[in-house]
């Protein structure tokens, strides 16, 4: 188990082993994207594109609502090892699988809602309907295993076992791309290939995690019913998880809504604004290693009730973040152009996007304090104050867009979103002392 790299002292070289593994993990999420659409782009004909595309957005906005599992179980799975409580380690892996089960199963029974649902509100044509509709009955089998991965993530974040989750998301993406290549352009399966290349990846993944988390096996209390499902330990695992839910709906909902904000704006603004989003998906990616370190370091700190480590834990992951964002800045202020350029060739949208890159080189700087202390907080499972402060978030942010978006625009739009990170990453600093009090 982790137990004695969770009494190891907190060092620059401990925050990267965690780090590290993460952002180059994140890495191979859009190569796998990439080829998804490469490989049915060379069927000839837009309709196998447009399927893949809106078939895997509706299946990961899905899965997305069971983001939560991952965090609430690095949190918890961290202050157990911190409060070194091995029984409770291996148990809370059994809970989140068995969460992760329960509800992969539950999306394949309510399949034909869900799907219905999703297309009354897509302006797919038929064509691409009719194909998306075959590619999620396919894909939406491996639910299960897809969502249990989540809580096998958080396991092996909150261990420090990060390497591992490198290992699981290169197996995964690296077969993925391979079942892709063989299963679309050596046997011609089309659109059907894509869904069954990446059913077969998940479920081996899946496989893999189990594997690399074998040693909470080799302890009875994985198994121990009455552990696993104590009442008291089963509700704090619900109300953890709740509160994350609440905190990541509403955040999702603040990036749909500017989405659909910035579509009434025209489609050369809309163009231009996805074209932008991809630079926050890169600082989201870059960030996600130093928070996750935070979340195991202070997870593991808060169950060891040691605040002299919790905030050793604290400072070195926000200022590997804050040394992070600051070079994503200048990269996109030096090299912003260029990559705009790369993404589009459309001249209209390429001077569009260029006269919002401003926001873009702000965002990692003014979004840096929020993306740590979100790992903090998921660390210390302070997740009230993280869902009553996406609230308040949520509402600045509602507020800004009411009164800037007229005034300014797309710029206006923009500037709200910045107020949310801001006012996030305010509203959780004002409750840290408290994170810190209830050691």
């Amino acid at each position: 188990m982790a137990d004695t790299a969770a009494r190891a002292p907190i060092t620059h070289r401990r925050v990267l082993h965690i780090a590290v593994p993460i952002v180059l993990s994140n890495a191979t999420v859009p190569i796998l994207g990439a080829v998804d659409t490469g490989v049915v782009g060379q069927m000839g004909e837009a309709a196998p594109i447009g399927a893949v595309g809106i078939g895997a957005i509706i299946l990961t906005a899905i899965y997305w609502i069971f983001g939560f599992l991952r965090m609430g179980t690095s949190g918890l799975v961290a202050q157990a090892l911190g409060a070194e409580d091995r029984d409770e380690v291996s148990a809370l892996l059994t809970r989140a699988l068995m969460i992760g089960f329960g509800a992969g199963l539950a999306l394949i029974a309510l399949q034909s809602a869900l799907f219905w649902g999703a297309f009354q509100l897509s302006p797919a044509s038929a064509e691409v309907e009719t194909l998306a509709r075959e590619y999620m009955a396919i894909r939406i089998w491996s639910a299960p295993a897809a969502i249990a991965i989540y809580g096998l993530t958080g396991w092996l974040i909150a261990a420090e076992r990060t390497r591992g989750v490198l290992v699981l998301q290169l197996w995964m993406n690296g077969l993925n791309i391979g079942l892709d290549l063989w299963f679309v352009l050596g046997l011609g399966w089309g659109v059907p290939g894509v869904a069954f290349a990446t059913f077969l990846a998940e479920w081996t993944a899946l496989g893999l995690g189990l594997w690399l988390c074998r040693d909470a096996f080799g302890r009875p209390a994985w198994r121990d019913r009455a552990l696993v499902f104590a009442r008291a330990r089963l509700l704090r695992m619900a109300s953890v998880n709740s509160d994350i839910l609440i905190r990541s709906v509403l955040l999702q909902a603040a990036f749909v809504s500017f989405l659909f904000l910035g579509a009434d704006l025209g489609d050369v603004t809309l163009a231009a604004n996805q074209v932008l989003l991809q630079f926050l998906h890169v600082t989201a990616y870059a960030l996600d290693g130093f928070a996750f370190a935070a979340e195991a370091l202070v997870g593991q700190a808060f169950g060891a009730g040691a605040v002299d480590r919790l905030r050793r834990g604290a400072l070195l992951t926000s200022v590997w973040g804050g040394i992070t964002c600051v070079a994503l800045a200048l990269g996109f202020a030096l090299a912003g152009p260029w990559v705009i350029d790369l993404m589009t060739t459309a001249e209209e949208v390429r001077a569009v996007a260029r006269s919002y890159l401003p926001w873009m080189v702000a965002a990692p700087l003014l979004g840096v304090a929020a993306w740590m202390l979100d790992g903090i907080f998921i660390g210390a499972t302070r997740t009230k104050d993280m869902r009553n402060m996406m609230v308040l978030s949520f509402a600045a942010y509602a507020a800004a867009v009411a009164v800037l978006l007229p005034l300014f625009g797309n710029h206006g739009l923009w500037a709200a979103l910045m107020v949310m990170f801001v006012v996030r990453a305010v509203t959780l600093a004002l409750r840290y002392p408290a994170l810190e009090r209830a050691l």
